[in-house]
């Protein structure tokens, strides 16, 4: 019994060293154990790792340090994000080249799709493009480029030269602000040059959010909001344009 703790807690230590935090539902996936025997491994082995939220990290990380931001903003208003996920589902049609953005919104709608859905979605983020890889039956295309951890994403002329060669049908976009009158804004000024490349190519694009976003404005704007045929909340869609 003793080894196979000692294994499986220098296993998540192996994983957290790759992936620097994980939640403990994919920990537990990892490890092939339930997520009861994880959070027991993490309470008895305080020196080792440490809880963020629903998350897990080294002992010794400082808070803050990217990528947990990310792995914080994945616990907040989880409930609303996928509510506005199931409103925009609607629009994502068979045979779609989907752009899906990145953040802890968009995530949920890979859950979503109905097997078989015959798509291809195109993203820049490796939260979205984790969850795609286990579905076989969804094509995924991976904008490549410089990994930024604060995002889990990535930018830069690689990503941005993929998107040329790609004809998306539909894109669907994340904001950490919302104004109606200034549009839409994130916090990080590397997310602007892809989300901007992805609206002037897409046929059709969406605005997907919680309304905790809304009356905010973060420091890198990227849209206004006439960019965008609506606003996708948990409250249902509002027309913008």
């Amino acid at each position: 019994m003793a080894d196979r703790k000692s294994q499986r807690v220098a296993a998540l230590a192996d994983a957290l060293g790759e992936h620097r935090v994980l939640h403990v539902r994919r920990a537990a996936e990892l490890l092939k154990v339930s997520e009861m025997t994880v959070r027991r491994d993490v309470a008895n082995n305080p020196a080792s790792f440490q809880f963020l939220g629903g998350h897990i990290m080294l002992a010794g990380e400082r808070e803050g340090e990217a990528p947990y931001e990310l792995g914080l903003a994945a616990n907040q208003h989880a409930s609303a994000k996928r509510a506005a996920c199931r409103h925009a589902l609607k629009h994502v049609a068979r045979g779609d080249t989907i752009y899906l953005d990145c953040g802890t919104t968009l995530v949920h709608l890979v859950e979503m799709l109905p097997e078989n859905a015959d798509v291809s979605v195109v993203c820049c983020a490796m939260n979205v493009a984790e969850r795609l890889a286990r579905r076989p039956d969804i094509r995924m295309i991976m904008l490549g480029g410089l990994y930024h951890p604060s995002t889990a994403s990535f930018s830069g002329n690689p990503g941005l030269e993929t998107l040329d060669q790609l004809g998306i049908n539909i894109a669907l976009l994340s904001a950490a602000g919302i104004d109606f009158t200034r549009g839409a804004t994130c916090a990080h000024f590397h997310e602007v040059p892809v989300k901007q490349k992805v609206i002037g190519l897409a046929q059709r694009c969406h605005l997907v959010a919680d309304r905790s976003k809304i009356g905010v404005q973060k420091p890198a704007f990227f849209a206004p909001m006439s960019a965008f045929q609506s606003l996708i909340t948990e409250e249902g869609e509002q027309r913008v344009k």
